[in-house]
């Protein structure tokens, strides 16, 4: 069992930032990838940045140059950087940590809400 805890949500003007933080627990070993997710009121998770076990990253378009996933692996703590933000950025946004296996296995922590003001 992997334990993620999301921290750093908030509110915020237009054009400020925040970074946000997942702190994982328990059988980490092997994780494959860990990833930001998004879930806006009415609307389907999607996925925001993605940082590979081999440090490789890769971003939805909408955020590209704005935000920023890295990891500190001596804390087992993955971060999100999000500058420039807009009010089209407010959800509640979602750590996840991926096992590649036959199945793959996933987990989630609760999430974190982001509320952008215009």
């Amino acid at each position: 069992q992997v334990q993620l805890v999301e921290s750093g949500g908030g509110l915020v003007q237009a054009g400020g930032s925040l970074r946000l933080s997942c702190a994982a627990s328990g059988s980490i070993l092997g994780i494959n990838a860990m990833s930001w997710y998004r879930q806006a009121p009415g609307q389907q998770r999607e996925l925001v940045a993605r940082i590979r076990s081999g440090g490789s990253t890769n971003y939805a378009d909408s955020v590209k140059g704005r935000f920023t996933i890295s990891r500190d692996n001596a804390k087992n703590t993955v971060y999100l950087q999000m500058n420039s933000l807009k009010p089209e950025d407010t959800a509640v946004y979602f750590c996840n940590a991926l096992f590649i296996a036959t199945p793959s296995v996933d987990y989630w922590g609760k999430g974190t809400l982001v509320t952008v003001s215009s």
